[in-house]
C-alpha cells in the first residue's frame, strides 16, 4: 500500500494534566515547543485545545490566536486544527476562535454520553458552528462518536452546511459511548465510502489503551491516523509517554510496517483539499 497516511497529533485536550503525565503541554509556550517536535516526528496536522495557567479548559481566542501563531512560525506549513469541543465552553463560546480562520476545525454533530456526563452538540448550536466554519473557509472535522453521526454529515453536505466532502474522524474507547470495535470500524469505512465516495478520506481515534489498536486498523485500512496526549498519556502499560513526538513516532512505525509513505504537510493539504498546497 502506497497512499501516504496523514498524521495527526492532539496535544493537549481538556482533560489530561501534568498530574497524569509531566509532558502534557499546558502552557501556549509548552504546546508550541511539543508541536514542533511532533511535527518533526511525522505529524502533519495538529489538534489544538487551550488551557488555562490552572490547567482548566479554556476557549479564549487570544490563547489561540498566539498558540497559531507560534505554530506557524515553528512549523511552516503544518496544518492547524482548532477544536470546537464542550468541554471547554459553552454555546457558541465553543467557536469563538473560529475567526482566527485556522485551516480546520473539529465538528461534532451529535450528542453522546461520555464518562460523567452528556456531550451535548444541539442542532442550532451544530449549523452555527459549520456556519461559522463556512465563512472563514475552515473545513471541519467530523467528529463520529456513533454511526448517526456520519449520517447527520452526509446530510449537511448535501444541503450545503458543509461546503465540501467532509473528513470523518472515528472517535473509538471513549467510556459510554462506541468501544473499539474491528467489526464497527470496518462498517464505519463502509459507511464513509458509500455515502461520500471510495476516495473520500477518513482518519480514526482510539482512546487510552485504544490508541495503538485503532492506529493500526486505519493504517492497515488505508486510512489516516490521530496520536497524542490528548487521547493517551501512555507510551506502553508500563511507562508514561515521554511526549507527543514519542507517540507519533510508533504510529511512524506502523506505517513502515505496512510500507505507507507518511504524507508531508504539502501531501496531507493536498489529500485534504486544503490551502496552501505548493
Amino acid at each position: 500500500m502506497s497512499d501516504p497516511c496523514i498524521i495527526c497529533v492532539a496535544i493537549t485536550g481538556s482533560l489530561p494534566k501534568k498530574a497524569n503525565n509531566p509532558a502534557v503541554p499546558i502552557s501556549v509556550e509548552e504546546q508550541v515547543e511539543s508541536t514542533h517536535e511532533a511535527f518533526e516526528a511525522g505529524a502533519s496536522i495538529v489538534h489544538a485545545h487551550v488551557r488555562n495557567d490552572d490547567e482548566s479548559p479554556s476557549s479564549d481566542p487570544e490563547k489561540f490566536a498566539r498558540l497559531k501563531e507560534g505554530i506557524e512560525k515553528h512549523c511552516p506549513g503544518m496544518i492547524i486544527q482548532f477544536s470546537t469541543g464542550g468541554r471547554s465552553g459553552a454555546g457558541q463560546t465553543r467557536g469563538g476562535m473560529l475567526p482566527l480562520a485556522p485551516d480546520m476545525a473539529s465538528l461534532s454533530v451529535g450528542s453522546n454520553n461520555f464518562p460523567t456526563r452528556v456531550y451535548e452538540n444541539p442542532p442550532d448550536l451544530v449549523d452555527w458552528l459549520a456556519g461559522e466554519m463556512r465563512k472563514q473557509e475552515i473545513k471541519p472535522e467530523i467528529e463520529a462518536f456513533d454511526l448517526s453521526h456520519i449520517f447527520q454529515a452526509k446530510r449537511m453536505f448535501d444541503d450545503g452546511r458543509i461546503a465540501a466532502t467532509p473528513y470523518v474522524q472515528f472517535v473509538m474507547g471513549v467510556k459510554n459511548a462506541m468501544p473499539a470495535d474491528g467489526d464497527v470500524f470496518d462498517y464505519y469505512i463502509y459507511t464513509v465510502k458509500r455515502l461520500f465516495g471510495p476516495d473520500a478520506p477518513w482518519c480514526a481515534a482510539g482512546i487510552g489503551a485504544n490508541q495503538i489498536i485503532v492506529n493500526e486498523w486505519s493504517v492497515a485500512r488505508g486510512g489516516h491516523a490521530r496520536t497524542g496526549l490528548e487521547d493517551n498519556v501512555r507510551l506502553d502499560r508500563d511507562a508514561l509517554a515521554p511526549s507527543n513526538a514519542a507517540l507519533v513516532r510508533k504510529v511512524v512505525e506502523i506505517c513502515d510496517r505496512y510500507e505507507r509513505p507518511v504524507a508531508t504537510w504539502h501531501q496531507a493539504r493536498q489529500i485534504l483539499g486544503l490551502r496552501g498546497v505548493t
